[in-house]
């Protein structure tokens, strides 16, 4: 028998439904190979090294990354070339690898897609600006799969986590108490405790690869996960949810 009544299911986006960490490496350093390819005399090393510290200092919603690296190096690793020419490389190289890279996990993709056709209803509460995180639900291909009233992004809502605030109001709005809903997550202090001091079940998505997966929450999560196929088996569990094929 079901543990409690489970009404919605919520997701983060970032290094949880998909490997943000891995893309963003590889992105990143795809960047400044392209940017050497163009001509710039410099290290690919450096350059990386560089190009991570703007976007540490400047934050990953910063939209001139490339603009700032070009200001941290010597101006004799362009001299003779247009500087706008490299930014444009290292832009382009990056968002290329967006369109090739940016997948949701296979075991994601699968659990949601069976979720759907139960009475669960489907939401992500992710902290971001609006339509960068909504690019990347579209290009998730996962939109399908959600209910459009059950998607809150921090921009939209005027609240980011870690505030409890953002979880009690994406509730508020469905019309459904914290204790029927589910986050799953991967970020202990944004992801698991404000949920959980709702009184939302908490997931905490402990898969290989995410940058948080060795901290630590100061409340205890309902449960922990290394994949979507033991959420899966929670849920069928726990929560009497049939997620057999065509239910």
């Amino acid at each position: 028998m079901p543990s409690r009544n489970l009404t919605t299911i919520f997701f983060d986006i970032d290094d949880t439904l998909f490997s943000t960490t891995v893309f963003a490496e590889k992105a990143r350093r795809n960047a400044v190979e392209a940017m050497i390819r163009a001509g710039i005399r410099a290290d690919r090393e450096l350059l990386l090294k560089e190009l991570n510290e703007v976007i540490a200092e400047f934050s990953s919603n910063y939209d001139k990354h490339f603009d700032k690296l070009m200001l941290r190096i010597p101006p004799s690793s362009y001299a003779g070339m247009n500087p706008a020419f490299l930014v444009a490389s290292g832009v382009m190289a990056y968002h290329e690898t967006k369109s090739q890279e940016l997948k949701v996990h296979d075991d994601a993709y699968l659990l949601l897609r069976d979720l759907a056709r139960t009475r669960i209803r489907l939401g992500i509460i992710s902290a971001g600006l609006t339509i960068k995180q909504m690019e990347k639900i579209v290009r998730l291909k996962i939109y399908e799969f959600l209910d459009p009233m059950a998607i809150f992004i921090s921009e939209q809502m005027g609240i980011s986590k870690p505030n409890p605030k953002i979880y009690l109001k994406a509730c508020q709005e469905l019309g459904i108490s914290p204790e029927s809903a589910m986050y799953v997550g991967d970020h202990p202090k944004n992801d698991i405790d404000p949920p959980k001091k709702i009184g939302m079940i908490t997931v905490w998505h402990r898969r290989g690869g995410s940058k948080h997966i060795q901290e630590a929450a100061q409340s205890i999560p309902d449960y922990t996960v290394t994949n979507f196929l033991e959420l899966r088996e929670i849920l069928v569990r726990d929560f009497g949810l049939d997620l057999s094929a065509g239910s």
